[in-house]
């Protein structure tokens, strides 16, 4: 696998870059092999995508009766009997999602069903907003122009500040980045930068927290990787689409109905029970229909998932490899509560916003302004629907009253919904997300095992490349995919990323000069 810029890169950034699959056949020849791909989240969806449009023939095992993951949606029904539709939360696409959006492209081309949100808007409790409508997308004009456009950044600020403590992410190189600050956490790698208090509520633990983390136990390199993806190694701004329409409707129906043309078998509701040797080579995946026979396994599962599945097939893998996978974390619990109410939040309200300083709310979401099955409810109702997200709760937590904490930091966020009565409420509850932990890299696995024909994908894997969450999770099944069709003497999917060091020499340099050793 090699890499190199592109030529003619698929958003806006002149410097992105491919990551090319090993030259060979456009199909496989004679007798196709099988694969069995466990799990219908992004990242099996992207490696099934890979292998069934080049000829391969391709089981998907999904356990849940739909398909999307952690981006799934699912049918329910409203206490008046309206059908609606129900899922596990806000998601935002990021434009610099390359090989995300090159997989819904399959069913979608031009991204119909993807609409612009105008602003990303972040708010603290004590009166200050920030958002990125009016930054520069282009670094380093990107950071600068937030540093001077922010409220959260006070000339005492400033001079605070230790700029030799922030130098490693002007330096950002994905393959050493993990090395230099895994073993810190992005709570104290801010104190370290005497960060401004304001601007690291609003931004830096705003998107932490968007890894389902404390930042005490975020690492800090997943930190830093993600302000290089997102803004100083990108030039596609912090701006980001959302679906028109629900998950299953806009994504993920379009999406298996073009796999099931290229031949692909979808089994949803079917859970793989192990992964077993096969008499004659190859594997037995089991489930409750029985045994079948495959070539290779594609495990694309979340963190729990896999550990379970692992600990079910003895045979899988070596005893180093199993222990670091058993030694994997979840992201403590969180929240999704969606409220359909019974009037509209004031006009000129975002449909999204971050928050800080609102008890356990971590953001907001209007469904109403933007997606189109909300809009519609809305429109006949005279009501609107909102989402409220929070993350990492404690364990601890006492499920109703949460649930209440959150109607009140409403109610604080938005007045006017103190008066709205609530139609319908819909809470979800999760444990499932990764916990990219203080140190835990290591434990991390890579896509490759010590199987050739076992390999892994999703949003918890080692690729070497600048992605993060959702892309990360697509970007994996891809490669997974192409070190299978490696083997088969077939070309593999060709992928982008942003740059994957940081984009200025001279700040490099300076970084290299003037940082730690």
């Amino acid at each position: 696998m090699s890499r190199r810029e592109g030529t003619r890169p698929p958003g806006r950034d002149r410097r992105a870059q491919t990551v090319l699959p090993r030259p060979g056949r456009e199909r496989v020849a004679g007798d196709p092999p099988s694969v069995a791909v466990v799990g219908g989240g992004i990242a099996g969806l992207a490696a099934a995508t890979a292998l069934a449009e080049r000829g391969v023939r391709v089981v998907l095992h999904e356990r849940e009766p739909v398909l999307g993951g952690r981006v799934a949606g699912w049918p329910v029904d409203l206490p008046d009997g309206t059908p609606a539709t129900m899922s596990r939360g806000f998601h935002a696409f990021f434009r610099q999602y390359y090989n995300l959006r090159g997989l819904l492209r399959r069913s979608d081309p031009g991204l119909d069903l993807l609409t612009g949100l105008p602003d990303y808007p972040l708010r603290h409790s004590d009166g200050l907003c920030d958002g990125f409508r009016r930054v520069p997308r282009t670094p380093p004009f990107s950071a600068l122009g937030f540093v001077a456009l922010s409220p959260s950044f006070g000339p005492r600020d400033l001079l605070a500040m230790r700029p030799a403590a922030a130098l490693p992410l002007l330096d950002v190189r994905t393959r050493r980045v993990h090395e230099r600050l895994d073993d810190v956490s992005a709570h104290d790698f801010l104190d370290d930068l005497r960060f401004p208090a304001g601007a690291r509520h609003l931004a830096f633990e705003v998107f932490s927290r968007s890894f389902f983390a404390d930042p005490r136990e975020l690492s800090a390199a997943e930190m830093a990787l993600m302000f290089h993806i997102y803004f100083l190694g990108s030039s596609e701004g912090l701006l980001f689409d959302v679906p028109r329409e629900p998950f299953p409707r806009a994504l993920w129906d379009p999406l298996a109905e073009y796999l099931a043309a290229r031949g692909a078998e979808l089994r949803t509701g079917t859970a793989v029970e192990a992964v077993r040797p096969g008499p004659s080579g190859g594997h037995l995946v089991v489930d409750a229909a029985g045994a079948r026979p495959y070539d290779a396994v594609v495990l694309a599962l979340d963190t729990g998932g896999l550990r379970g599945l692992v600990d079910r097939s003895p045979a899988l893998g070596d005893a180093g490899w199993r222990d670091r996978v058993a030694r994997l974390r979840n992201a403590p619990p969180f929240l999704v509560s969606r409220l359909w109410l019974d009037r509209p939040v004031a006009s000129g309200r975002p449909g999204f916003l971050g928050t800080s300083g609102y008890g356990t709310l971590d953001n907001v979401s209007v469904l109403s302004h933007w997606e189109g099955e909300a809009a519609r409810w809305a429109a006949r109702t005279g009501g609107s629907v909102v989402e409220l997200h929070a993350y990492a709760l404690p364990s601890t937590a006492v499920r109703d009253v949460e649930h209440k904490r959150l109607l009140d930091q409403l109610h604080r966020v938005y007045p006017e919904t103190r008066e709205a009565r609530v139609l319908a409420a819909r809470h979800e509850w999760r444990a499932d997300c990764p916990l990219f932990a203080v140190g835990g890299y290591r434990d991390r696995p890579t896509v490759r095992t010590t199987d050739p024909t076992v390999v892994v994908a999703g949003d918890v894997v080692r690729t070497g490349l600048p992605v993060a969450l959702m892309e990360r999770a697509a970007t994996s099944g891809f490669l997974a995919a192409n070190a299978l069709l490696e083997r088969w003497g077939v070309r593999g999917e060709t992928l982008w990323t942003v740059p994957d060091r940081g984009r200025s020499a001279p700040l490099r340099a300076l970084a290299r000069a003037l940082g730690p050793r």
